[in-house]
């Protein structure tokens, strides 16, 4: 049996990879649905030497199956945000210690001891709905944090501007984590100059504004906030790790989740010179439903281990996953 700390505490590449051919074969003995997939791609723990040969499940299989590796108690489920009439995903996690281990020491392996920072989080779009992977980290950083100046921020604009200044002039280090459109609704209400403050966008206009390209984008929230980079997140619903962008939209992962590009044209191959394909995650925390996940981002690889997210694949553009229906 994987204990966390046989996740958590992985500390070198061959570790990782010694450590995830265990975890394929723990999910293909468990995840029945993960299992079949693999059938049809005629995988099987035989065949599998490689993290390379290790078959990566569409996304979309949260939408329409089960995923789970385990048959303990769901403790909850997280949902993504969606359209009226879409189907959204569903994450059913039977143990929330791994997404709280995962997401606390990834927060300390970037930024250093959470009580050092004021965290403010305005995330309306999912503060307005139920099931938000995204709240529950957030809320738990906030506790965490031990400050009561840390706090949810909904409609509240003119409180959250005044909060920023006061507690920026004061010399107090502050995280303020932000669904993209609500930032740029902040900085049009208000320019400011900060110094002591970290401004992490979480993507995602939701609908509420046009999409822009990261480069602009950043462009604009730095001169609206006064900074000279911003910060990024990289999760999902789908996934209980994240990684981190400390600025120029350049992501690093923590010690238990990697990224592969995977050829557009082929969805079994993987390039690695810095060309542009589809974002396969390998996350280790997600040991009771299925650590091998084909998203429906466009990535490359920056360096040996940081990335790039560069937009989504159109649908029309998805190939390899016409094994979907099973």
């Amino acid at each position: 049996m994987l204990l966390t700390s046989d996740i958590f505490e992985i500390g070198s590449k061959k570790e990782f990879e010694k450590i995830t051919l265990k975890v394929f074969r723990f999910q293909y003995d468990n995840n029945l649905v993960y299992q079949e997939f693999c059938q049809l791609l005629k995988k099987d723990k035989s065949n599998v030497k490689r993290m390379e040969d290790i078959p990566f499940l569409p996304i979309q299989f949260f939408k329409s199956h089960d995923v789970l590796s385990s048959t303990a108690p769901i403790q909850t489920t997280f949902t993504s945000s969606g359209t009226t009439g879409m189907s959204t995903s569903k994450h059913h996690v039977t143990d929330l210690s791994f997404y709280e281990e995962s997401y606390r020491l990834a927060f300390r392996q970037f930024y250093g001891n959470i009580e050092d920072y004021v965290v403010l989080a305005l995330l309306p779009s999912y503060l307005e709905r139920d099931g938000s992977s995204l709240i529950h980290m957030v809320d738990d950083l906030i506790q965490l944090s031990n400050n009561t100046e840390s706090g949810f921020y909904l409609n509240n604009h003119e409180e959250l501007i005044e909060k920023l200044i006061r507690l920026d002039t004061d010399g107090q280090n502050v995280i303020l984590i932000g669904v993209t459109y609500a930032l740029l609704d902040l900085i049009e209400k208000h320019q400011f100059n900060l110094k002591n403050t970290i401004i992490m966008e979480t993507g995602g206009m939701k609908g509420r504004r046009k999409e822009i390209i990261r480069e602009e984008l950043h462009q604009l929230l730095c001169k609206g906030f006064g900074v000279s980079e911003i910060h990024s997140e990289y999760g999902m619903t789908e996934l209980l790790s994240q990684a981190y962008s400390l600025g120029d939209g350049v992501f690093e992962c923590p010690n238990w989740m990697q990224i592969l590009i995977r050829d557009t044209e082929d969805a079994l191959t993987y390039i690695s010179d810095g060309k542009t394909g589809g974002i396969n995650v390998i996350d280790l925390a997600n040991i009771n439903s299925c650590s091998f996940i084909a998203t429906q981002d466009l990535g490359k690889i920056v360096g040996n281990t940081a990335f790039e997210v560069l937009g989504r694949f159109d649908n029309s553009d998805i190939r390899g996953c016409n094994l979907m229906v099973i």
